[in-house]
């Protein structure tokens, strides 16, 4: 069974940096892409960065798209998103996803807090 583990959140002021990890336990997924989403409570869940099994394909939502860097080291089962310049309106928790064959897979979350 595959367990997806987030951390690094946290709060921050505007125009800091924070850096989330996901860690997979229980099978190794080096073979698929990988993404990150944020959800604010009372809001739908939304997309903000994915890689592909590699690490050399990547896609952002326009809203982060030069301040995040998301990225993986499959050799630790690890996906990383690195955030700066943070702003307020990035405020959420922020959840890792990894799609399989018939399934997906999301951690328990990890909440960022940035204050102005």
């Amino acid at each position: 069974q595959l367990v997806l583990v987030e951390s690094g959140g946290g709060s921050v002021q505007t125009g800091g940096s924070l850096r989330l990890s996901c860690a997979a336990s229980g099978r190794t997924i080096s073979t698929y892409a990988r993404n990150w989403f944020r959800q604010v409570p009372g809001k739908e869940r939304e997309f903000v960065a994915a890689i592909n099994w590699s690490g050399g394909i990547t896609n952002y939502a326009n809203s982060v798209k030069g301040r995040f860097t998301i990225y993986r080291d499959n050799t630790k089962n690890t996906m990383y998103l690195q955030m700066n310049s943070l702003k307020p309106e990035d405020t959420a928790d922020y959840y890792c996803n990894v799609e399989t064959p018939g399934r997906d897979f999301w951690g328990q979350g990890t909440q960022v807090t940035v204050s102005s």
